[in-house]
């Protein structure tokens, strides 16, 4: 029989919201995160906000030494991560080393410690030095700050493929459980907020450039014009199910099925694959469609997506056949940081049986979706689902229930 995998630990850095009780409570009165950035000086960009994590000094949370070590990302990475690991009651110091390890993702963080990096070797007359060489080494840093940090000697890598990175990181998590790891800290944290970063995010062309934080990212509405970035995510502890049990932790939930797909060639005429990675990531579960109460959507803000994102939903479930939101209308989008905090988000909704809202949205009557918008919906959630998607083509989905 395949071990069961549950989630016993959260940890959440969130532009409305530091800490999973802030961040909970913000999202399911519908407080935004979105304004205009304060980290420099945006005047110059025709993009000028962002979700940016307010209140938080690493000082506060973490030794000196690493301080001057790490950039935004690592350290709101491990904060995150100490915090996951303390709500599971896990003290890594008491467990084998061999039987912990981490997976992460990132996508566009490292841009501060790159630009940082280039900074000083221009500085220093050393122009020819390969600062993608360092850039690629920083997708590692997380994970492995991590593993320092707790003597976390087990199973660790990182995941690239960016928004999607988030969800494959986690199912890569569990796979590592079902080998035999006894315990892994997962998810992603990404920040990349800075001119270097700004200007790479823009280059996508999916950027919104509105100055109004309270319509500048609205998914499935009329007005949509491209997606906020912001800055965050959420670590997880995941443990075998029965090991958890034995020793008398509370789980939020298990994560009971995933799938992942690449889309086709652009111009290949045929389907995009969201609609199956929803569908693999159900049988993965073994759930029917009408076991879901809730699907925390992708939510690009960009027309052709979201009706792409909408008809995989809508082929799945019926016309206004499931709850979709997308709390990250409060927050922008995390990129590899996204998913997670929406993993998150649908256990709390599991746990309080209560679905946050898609803030500021109008939704389309283009969309058949059942878009939860005026607040948050209260009633009994068993079952939610959570959509990824990522530059290139990724797509991903996770099933995620309450646990036995």
């Amino acid at each position: 029989m395949t071990p069961s995998v549950v989630v016993t630990g959260l940890g959440a850095v969130s532009p409305n919201g530091l800490g999973v009780q802030d961040y909970w409570a913000a999202t399911c009165n519908g407080k935004s995160g979105i304004a205009r950035i304060t980290r420099f000086d945006p005047s110059g960009y025709p993009a000028r906000l962002a979700g940016e994590v307010s209140g938080f000094a690493a000082e506060d949370h973490l030794p000196g030494r690493l301080i001057p070590q790490t950039d935004r990302m690592t350290q709101l990475c491990l904060v995150a991560a100490d915090w996951a690991l303390a709500d599971a009651g896990v003290s890594p110091a008491d467990l084998p080393a061999f039987e912990m390890g981490v997976v992460t993702a990132s996508s566009s963080g490292g841009f501060e410690f790159g630009q940082g990096e280039l900074k000083n070797l221009w500085s220093r007359g050393s122009r020819y030095v390969s600062a993608y060489q360092s850039f690629a080494w920083f997708y590692a840093v997380n994970s492995g700050q991590i593993s320092i940090r707790h003597g976390m000697k087990g199973p660790s890598c990182v995941l690239v493929s960016d928004q999607a990175g988030g969800l494959d990181a986690l199912a890569q998590a569990r796979r590592q459980i079902r080998k035999g790891t006894g315990l892994m800290v997962s998810g992603a944290v990404d920040a990349s907020i800075c001119p270097w970063g700004w200007v790479a995010q823009m280059a996508g062309g999916r950027l919104s450039t509105s100055d109004e934080p309270a319509r500048a990212y609205v998914p499935f509405d009329g007005g949509a014009r491209g997606h906020v970035p912001g800055e965050g995510g959420a670590i997880l502890v995941l443990e075998d199910a029965e090991a958890a049990r034995s020793r008398g932790a509370a789980a939020y939930g298990e994560i009971a099925g995933y799938g992942a797909t690449i889309d086709p060639r652009p111009g290949s005429g045929r389907e995009p694959g969201l609609r199956k990675a929803l569908e693999l990531a159900l049988l993965d579960a073994g759930a029917e469609p009408d076991e879901v109460d809730v699907v925390f959507a992708d939510a690009a803000a960009v027309p052709d997506l979201d009706r792409i994102e909408a008809d995989a939903i809508t082929a799945v479930f019926g016309p206004r056949g499931v709850a979709v939101t997308t709390p990250k209308t409060m927050t922008g989008r995390l990129y590899s940081g996204a998913a997670p905090l929406d993993v998150t988000a649908a256990l709390l909704s599991i746990r309080d049986g209560l679905i946050p809202p898609t803030t500021n949205t109008v939704l389309s009557a283009d969309y058949d979706l059942d878009l939860v918008l005026t607040g948050a919906r209260p009633g009994p959630v068993r079952t939610a689902v959570v959509l990824a998607r990522g530059y290139g083509g990724f797509n991903s989905a996770m099933v995620v229930r309450a646990a036995d």
